[in-house]
Formats: structure tokens, sequence, C-alpha cells
């Protein structure tokens, strides 16, 4: 059966070529509604913060530490279910983490307890995990390199739309109780996940479609998996030896570190500091999810228009553009409302870009044999970042202020564009380097 390369897809037999464009474009629409829907199972939990501390007299502290566990949870469970998301079918994969992320807000609901909250909410963490890792083999298994930051960046707003109709969902919901909030998006996912089990399908091969390979590359080097042992040893050198990998997960952590704050605390953040009510506030975040939407597009087509694919260096940009907005926000501390969501807005196009390209940069530098392993490795440290987006800075707004806490993500903004910058020598791919 003949190939289809990353330049020439339509070359191929019409008939071969029409099916493989439906599948690769039937498989992103649906990866980006089944992960979105894992947002809803996620992001409910902000706007239900406040309504519980008056509710049930939680802390923000307590509150940032279920963020924070919940986090570092998520992370691992990117990781160690990267490595089996590489090996394993998508489909499968996927609807089971949905189904149980699911399971874990209804229990969560129904409870009143604190040791259950954080129980059940570490649980959704590692389920959580299990979205990211069959989304990143289905898109470098019906992507090719040269055009993935493109296609990618736009499977990424699955993360925006995902999150930002939580919110806004929930900033109605919660009206009628804050536990509403974890009863409707359960259902929600349910139903999504049961469409997901019926449209989706796996690498090309599944419907009987020749994989692609990047041009100049032998079939053996992009689809040969060897032994599990030589798979290990592969990952070992694409993966945990290349240290533009390493770069960008650690930047990934400044990146995660300032989105989260934003998304986690913006709800009591806005309500506190700037007097907004919660169904404002909803919306305020949300359209700092819509306008993250723009910036992973626009990042994704610059990376592949003007800078050959090389995801890092639009990544430096971004992000230290991200910083100067999120200072911006914090030194006009009462604006008019349109002013303060303009600025958010900006914030949020640009904390998108990075936040999509790390994943698509380590997805192409491991090559997709790789692809989840790298991005899960590279998703624990951005989960990590939770330790301070969570308990910290609930921790630092409790005992000394919100102007403390937006001191400290200036600072992590300079730092992380500073880490990207040293990734500006790396290469767009991972394909065809020295054995």
């Amino acid at each position: 059966m003949n190939e289809a390369s990353d330049k020439n897809v339509g070359s191929i037999a019409p008939d071969i070529a029409g099916k493989f464009k439906y599948w690769q474009t039937r498989t992103i629409i649906m990866s980006m509604i089944g992960y979105a829907l894992f947002y809803f199972v996620r992001k409910n939990l902000s706007i239900a913060m406040p309504a519980m501390q008056i509710d049930l007299g939680i802390t923000k502290t307590e509150l940032g530490l279920f963020l924070t566990l919940h986090g570092i949870i998520y992370g691992i469970s990117k990781f160690v279910n990267g490595f089996i998301g590489d090996r394993v079918n998508a489909r499968y994969f996927m609807v089971t983490g949905l189904v149980l992320s699911a399971a874990c807000n209804l229990i969560f609901g129904f409870s009143s307890a604190v040791v259950v909250f954080g129980v059940v909410w570490m649980l959704n963490g590692w389920f959580q995990g299990m979205g990211f890792p069959p989304c990143a083999r289905l898109m470098t298994h019906w992507v090719p390199p040269n055009e993935l930051a493109t296609k990618m960046s736009i499977w990424n707003t699955s993360h925006s739309i995902g999150a930002g109709l939580a919110v806004v969902l929930c900033g109605y919901i919660v009206t009628l109780g804050w536990r509403w909030c974890f009863y409707l998006p359960s259902a929600v996912a349910l139903a999504g996940a049961a469409t997901l089990w019926f449209t989706l399908r796996d690498i090309p091969a599944s419907v009987g479609l020749p994989a692609i390979r990047p041009e100049g590359v032998s079939e053996e080097e992009a689809e040969y998996k060897g032994t599990s042992k030589e798979f290990r040893q592969f990952v070992a050198r694409q993966v945990f030896r290349n240290r533009y990998i390493w770069i960008i997960a650690v930047a990934n952590f400044f990146v995660y570190t300032i989105r989260y704050a934003v998304l986690d605390w913006g709800p009591t953040l806005l309500g506190e500091w700037k007097g907004i009510s919660i169904q404002h506030a909803g919306w305020m975040v949300a359209a700092f999810e819509v306008s993250g939407i723009a910036g992973m597009l626009t990042a994704g087509w610059a990376t592949d228009k003007f800078f050959g694919a090389r995801s890092p260096r639009v990544c430096v940009i971004f992000m230290a553009l991200a910083t100067f907005f999120i200072f911006l926000f914090w030194r006009l501390p009462s604006p008019p409302m349109w002013i303060a969501t303009l600025i958010l807005m900006a914030a949020g196009f640009f904390i998108y870009g990075p936040q999509a390209l790390v994943g698509i940069a380590a997805a192409n530098l491991a090559t997709k044999r790789a692809a989840a392993t790298a991005v899960g490795f590279t998703g624990l440290f951005g989960y990590a970042s939770t330790t301070v987006s969570g308990w910290g800075l609930g921790y630092l707004a409790e005992n000394m202020g919100w102007n403390y806490a937006f001191g400290a993500l200036i600072a992590i903004g300079v730092t992380g564009t500073t880490v990207f910058l040293l990734a500006w020598p790396a290469r767009a791919h991972g394909y065809g380097m020295k054995k």
C-alpha cells in the first residue's frame, strides 16, 4: 500500500487520500471534544470553591492543598500513562479515563468531609492523566511533523473550550448549590464518553489506512517499535537524554504556574480583590480561555509559517508578552471591568501559546514512537507547578494578600522566559537523528 508522506498525502490514490483526510479530520474533532470534556470534571472546582468556603468553612490553604495534590498526582499520572499511551489503543484509554473522572466528581459532590474531598480529588487527578496521552498518540500518528504545530494548536483549543464552558456553566448552576458544579458536569462527561466510544478510532492502520512518515525517513525508522527493551532504549535516548526536552519541560513549570493561577484562583481573586460577582468572574475567566484559543492558533501558525516548526522560539516571545500583561493587570488595581477583562484576555492569548507549543515541541523531538511519553514528561513538570499555583498562592493570598501573590507570578514569568531562551537552538523534530 502506498505511504502517505508529510508533504504529499494527496498524491496517493484519490480514494485513499480522501478517506485519510476524512479520518484525520474526524480524529482531531472527536479527540478535541473528548479532551474538552475532561475539563468539565476538572475545572469545575474553581467555581465551587468560594461557596464551599462559606458552606463548609474550608480555608484557602486547604483548598490550595486540594489543587496542589491534584496537580502533582495528575502530573505523575500523565507521565506514567504517557509511557503506556504510546503502546495501547487510544480510544479505550481515553474513554476509561473520562468515565472514572466523572465518577470521582459524583462522589465529590455527595461528600462533606475534607479528607474525602482530598482523597477523591487526588484520584481524579490520576484519572485525568489518562486524557492527554491518547491524544498525543492520535495527533502524531495522524498529522505529519511539518503540520503538527498548526493542527495540534487547533486541537489544543480543546483546553480552553472545555475550561471556558465549564466555568461559565458552573458560574450559573452554583446558585443552585456548589454540589451542582459536580453533578451536572459529570453527567455531561459520561454522555461524551459514550459518544467517543462509538466515534473515535486509533491510528490509521486501525481503519485500514497507510501510516504517515516524514519525507526522507525510512518506513523502518518511522514505524518499527521493536521489543519492549528496544522501545525503552529508544525512549531513553529520544526523551530522557534529550537536553532540549529537559529545558522545555522545566520551562513548562513556569507556564503552568501562571495558567493555573488564573484558572484556579481567578473567581476567588476577582471577587475578593476587585469585588466582582461570581457570575461575572466566571465570564472573565472564560474570556481568558477564549483569548487563549486565538493565542494557540496564532502560535502554531507562526511556528510553521515563520520559524520552521521550531516551537521554543515562539515560546520565548509569547512567554515574555504574557508576563507583561500579568504585570499590567497587577499594577492597575481598580480599572473599569472592560479594561480589566481585556488585559486578562491579552495575558490568556500569550500564555496559551507556550502552553500548546511545549507539547508540540516534545512530540516532534521525541517522534511519534515516543510522543506520549515525551508529552507526559513535560506535563510532569507542568503540573508540579501546582505546588506554587495551588497551595503556594493560596498561602500567600491568605497570609500576605494578593499583591504579594501577583509579585511572585511576575518573577515566575521572567524566569520561564529565560529558560525558554536556552532551547532556542533546538531542531524542529527528532526524525533522522543519528541512532
